[in-house]
């Protein structure tokens, strides 16, 4: 697995993963729309973590700094 995920897109999916995470507990977000965007705050901490975003892949993007 080559990793495509930048620094800069990893701190922007974890600010929005906090960001969703906030809204649920202050109760902003509730039912059906608070799931879906715990499951996808849950995806952008975990591809932030493994450096890697699957949807990438197919499009051939990258946001990580090409190594010399």
């Amino acid at each position: 697995m080559k990793k495509n995920i930048g620094n800069a897109d990893k701190i922007i999916r974890i600010i929005a993963a906090v960001i969703i995470g906030l809204l649920y507990f202050t109760q902003q977000i509730s039912g059906t729309t608070a799931i879906i965007l715990l499951i996808l705050a849950g995806i952008f901490i975990l591809t932030s973590f493994i450096g890697f975003c699957p949807l990438y892949l197919p499009f051939g993007i990258s946001t990580r700094k090409k190594e010399k």
